[in-house]
């Protein structure tokens, strides 16, 4: 017999039954409360687990930035007082014959770089697709070059580009008959060096992205393209590319901005030598800020460097989404 029909037949019940029911009220009222206190409660709880990286990021990247703004407009004198300019200092960076060419060796070194990682990082995807263990330790051998630091990879490639006849690269090219090369020590090949060496490092990377982006590529349209007679090279080109354009479309992001900000092997391998033709943008904001003290246009020149990322970042978000739609 229910509540209502226990009241309903002996009126002698609804006192006893008014009490049950307030109580029990009470009960639900209060577990409510306690869930929504509970979800309520949790809001901060990430961003607590988040305050020490946050706080890092605060004082080590976001203050700076702000400062190198304020930099920029300003003829920074250490001790001195700093002098407001306005813009001068970004007139000193675009009118100097330096920063135009620096900021062309940039474009070259950021395409090269992008192009040969990706295309070197597809290929090796594709050749390590699969769930075998010895695939597995072989794609962790292939991905060391990314994990080992950058001044052990520069030093590794200065030692294999010594410029002599009995150096590891030209006794290799003196097998096949062709002539030894100054490598990094050639103007006329020093570029090339270094963009093989980022393309070497920067295209495990890449792998393990594609890697990543081929486990999505749906099975059975490669079933299908083979029993309609396509050969391999038509699978990869009608569906396997198809299948990774989103994956293409963040690695290049992704790998244009590590280009576009290249320093620390153009700087150990021939901080901007021979005769300034492997100067980027970076080594040049640095020999301006630091070795010849000129900070407000070292800071204009990085923020240049912001700006033209951005740009590039957004231009290719835009494309990808008229893409999608």
């Amino acid at each position: 017999m229910s509540l209502d029909q226990a009241d309903q037949a002996d009126p002698a019940a609804l006192p006893a039954a008014g009490p049950a029911r307030r109580a029990a009220g009470r009960r639900g009222t209060g577990a409510t409360g306690r869930r929504n206190g509970r979800r309520s409660g949790r809001w901060w709880t990430p961003w607590l687990f988040l305050a020490p990286a946050l706080l890092l990021f605060l004082y080590f990247k976001f203050i700076p930035m702000v400062s190198a703004l304020t930099m920029s407009f300003q003829d920074v004198r250490p001790y001195l007082g700093n002098t407001w300019v306005g813009t001068a200092n970004y007139a000193t960076v675009l009118q100097s014959l330096g920063f135009r060419e620096a900021a062309w060796h940039t474009v070259v070194l950021a395409a090269g770089q992008t192009a040969g990682s990706m295309a070197l990082g597809l290929a090796l995807a594709l050749l390590m697709e699969g769930q075998s263990r010895r695939l597995g330790f072989v794609r962790s051998a292939a991905f060391l070059p990314v994990v080992v630091p950058i001044a052990v990879v520069a030093e590794l490639w200065r030692i294999m580009y010594h410029p002599t006849e009995d150096g590891m690269l030209n006794s290799l090219l003196g097998l096949v008959g062709l002539g030894p090369s100054g490598f990094i020590n050639d103007p006329d090949a020093s570029m090339a060096s270094i963009m093989i060496t980022g393309i070497w490092r920067g295209a495990p990377y890449d792998m393990m992205i594609f890697l990543a982006g081929l486990t999505g590529v749906d099975r059975g349209l490669y079933e299908a393209a083979k029993v309609d007679g396509a050969s391999r090279w038509q699978r990869v080109r009608y569906v396997t590319m198809p299948g990774l354009r989103s994956v293409f479309s963040i690695l290049f992001i992704l790998a244009a901005i590590r280009g576009l900000r290249v320093f620390t092997e153009v700087f150990l391998l021939t901080n901007g030598g021979p005769d300034g033709s492997t100067e980027v943008v970076m080594t040049l904001i640095y020999k301006l800020g630091l070795e010849q003290n000129r900070l407000g246009v070292g800071a204009a020149g990085a923020v240049l460097l912001f700006v033209a990322t951005l740009i590039l970042t957004v231009v290719v978000h835009l494309l990808r989404r008229r893409e999608n739609k």
